[in-house]
């Protein structure tokens, strides 16, 4: 694989929201909702991408239920498969493409997300051959799971991996390693991500992965060379 970008090497990308359809936002929603909870931005940000202990927990804290945080987790996963009959897990328009470009700029890919592999396995598993090393990293043990990503898997130094990703979380821990990122978000109506991100100082926010295209890339590798992806103030 020949390299044409400066900097960066790896291409890590969050599978469900980035590619493949967001199916956690709506029933992380509802499940509070329909509990008699606020869903607020501070909901979103005690619940995504945390590891599942601490997101079943933080979940139930959100509803004026007495719930452990395991019988939120049973309930909620109860309710995403109802909601999947009707709202079923896909491959996002232009994903497998993203990752086919990524690569023909020379970069190693990698998919990464809370849930086992076998989630990987079943819906990109026809296209686990566009991504390296194990293919797929289950960070549900030290989200976000950049260092472990980076340098524990593939040995790089944190401003050499790209990372894609469709929460806030994951984009704030990018910022405190320097590590280059674009963000996502849901478009899920009453989400906060999109919010949270720019609030965390995201300079690159997409909303669908054709939209990151060559030019994108190249330009945040050369923020990548130069130290400055993240080189903008945060809003007061």
């Amino acid at each position: 694989m020949s390299r044409t970008l400066d900097r960066l090497r790896l291409a890590a990308l969050n599978i469900d929201g980035v590619l493949l359809n967001d199916t956690f936002s709506p029933v992380i929603h509802d499940f509070v909702v329909r509990r008699g909870g606020s869903y607020t931005a501070e909901t979103e940000r005690s619940i995504f991408s945390r590891p599942r202990r601490i997101a079943g927990r933080n979940l139930a804290a959100a509803v004026p239920q007495s719930l452990t945080g395991d019988e939120a987790l049973a309930a909620y996963f109860t309710e995403r498969d109802a909601y999947l009959t009707d709202h079923p897990v896909r491959i996002l328009d232009g994903a497998v493409d993203l990752v086919r470009r990524l690569r023909a700029l020379g970069l190693r890919t990698v998919c990464y997300g809370g849930l086992p592999a076998a989630h990987f396995d079943r819906f990109l598993g026809e296209w686990a051959h566009l991504f390296d090393g194990p293919r797929y990293v289950c960070t549900d043990d030290f989200r976000p799971g950049l260092r472990e990503i980076t340098v524990d898997h593939f040995g790089l130094e944190h401003g050499e991996a790209l990372f894609v990703d469709d929460v806030a979380l994951v984009a704030e821990a990018a910022r405190g390693l320097g590590a280059p990122f674009i963000g996502q978000p849901s478009g899920f109506v009453h989400g906060f991500q999109r919010q949270l991100m720019t609030e965390a100082g995201v300079r690159h926010l997409v909303d669908a992965p054709e939209a990151i295209d060559e030019a994108l890339i190249r330009a945040v590798d050369a923020e990548a060379a130069l130290g400055t992806v993240w080189d903008r103030a945060l809003p007061r």
